[in-house]
């Protein structure tokens, strides 16, 4: 996903670090998937990357679901310019993001998807 988002000439900042309270600080280390800020000019976005490799495409969702939710609510609170995306891969889009329920969840809940190739390291969709 990094590569893909360089690709289209954004600029990668370190991941985010959000202290909501004296107690709630977002610190986004998730491996292999993290939140990660990027700019480009005056646009800012923040991603949350997802590889949906587990068994369970919804089981998946339900995690990432839970954690956009939240990291929108910090971004919103402390960041009100940068936009956040759920970044999934193109093969995850195209099964599991096609299906009755994923559709309402990203419609209801205001989900902006940011599709990618990971073979190809680029962004084939943005959604929202």
């Amino acid at each position: 996903m990094k590569s893909a988002l360089l690709k289209e000439n954004w600029i990668i900042t370190d991941p985010l670090r959000l202290k909501f309270s004296d107690q709630d600080e977002v610190r986004i280390d998730l491996g292999a998937e993290r939140l990660l800020a990027a700019e480009r000019g005056r646009e800012k976005i923040a991603v949350e990357i997802k590889s949906f490799l587990s068994e369970s495409a919804l089981f998946d969702y339900h995690a990432a679901l839970g954690q956009f939710l939240n990291y929108r609510l910090v971004l919103q609170s402390l960041e009100p310019d940068r936009i956040l995306y759920l970044a999934v891969p193109l093969r995850a889009y195209e099964v599991f993001f096609q299906r009755p329920l994923a559709k309402a969840s990203v419609r209801t809940y205001e989900v902006r998807l940011l599709v990618y190739n990971p073979i190809e390291e680029e962004i084939v969709l943005w959604n929202g």
